[in-house]
């Protein structure tokens, strides 16, 4: 499957280059060899298609299952389709399904590859950034590799929720921020304070990369009836977006796209304290 991958990408990257004039930044972050997790918001489906296109590496992400599960010609097609492109199919029921998720990313790393995961663990509903859960710290301290934050820039306002076809005035980017090296906190990941902080660096350098509003809850699909806030203000190629948790049972469902369980009404479109860098020790 992986000359297919190179085959994918050899035909559809000329085509989306063309059509779509995708813009990217900070490329040279990303190591040319060894493992490295790239950790990245998630606009829309396109990022799957836009965050690896600027890179000469194979880039492995986690898939939600229902990708590989449809029946009948579509479903074989939809299957054969994202396994090639490199994408592996994880339960999103959380629970087993989370620590199945993942070993699966350990196991990429442990081949060299580079993982793309959504600390979110679900597509923004809003086009803001929102609290990531800790599955991220997890794979970066056990494998032992640094994290590359990544931000998609205007890919929500480029294809947004429900929307299939893309809009063509918008030009999607993708922004890589330099590498994030945690060996300090290597033998802590099982600290459950530990994860959370460095979670939460990884969020605050999406953030400062991507320029979006931040929320200190989990992504949640917003009901009917509910207005979407403000999108986010990063999203052109100038650089004007450079605006510079799991519960406490440590989850890991972030590998997933399982969101938590949603927190009160009143709460659910306010925009609470931004994350910072975890301290050094």
């Amino acid at each position: 499957m992986c000359v297919f991958y190179w085959v994918v990408k050899a035909i559809l990257g000329p085509i989306l280059r063309i059509v779509f004039r995708p813009w990217s930044d900070g490329t040279e972050n990303v190591p040319k060899e060894g493992a490295a997790i790239i950790a990245s918001n998630h606009l829309s489906f396109s990022d799957h298609f836009f965050a690896p296109l600027p890179l000469p590496r194979k880039v492995v992400f986690l898939a939600k299952s229902e990708y590989f599960t449809g029946r009948g010609l579509k479903g074989l097609v939809s299957k054969a389709f994202f396994s090639g492109v490199g994408q592996i199919p994880v339960d999103r029921s959380g629970g087993e399904a989370s620590e199945r998720a993942l070993r699966t990313g350990l196991r990429v790393l442990a081949q060299g590859e580079l993982l793309g995961i959504y600390p979110e663990g679900t597509r923004t509903p809003d086009g803001r950034l929102y609290r990531g859960k800790t599955g991220v710290a997890r794979l970066a301290l056990e494998a032992r590799v640094p994290v590359i934050p990544c931000a998609m820039i205007g890919g929500f306002e480029f294809q947004p929720p429900g929307r299939i076809t893309p809009r063509l005035g918008i030009r999607p980017g993708v922004r890589f921020g330099q590498p994030l090296d945690f060996s300090r906190y290597y033998g802590l990941e099982q600290d459950k304070i530990v994860l959370r902080a460095l979670t939460d660096e990884v969020m605050y350098a999406i953030m400062k990369l991507s320029g979006q509003e931040y929320v200190d809850h989990y992504a949640q699909r917003p009901k009917v009836g509910v207005p979407l806030p403000l999108r986010h203000r990063g999203h052109e190629r100038d650089g004007s977006g450079d605006a510079g948790s799991e519960r406490a049972d440590g989850e890991v469902s972030g590998l997933t796209g399982t969101a938590a369980a949603a927190e009160p009404a009143d709460d659910l479109w306010q925009a609470r304290s931004v994350p910072g860098p975890a301290a050094t020790t």
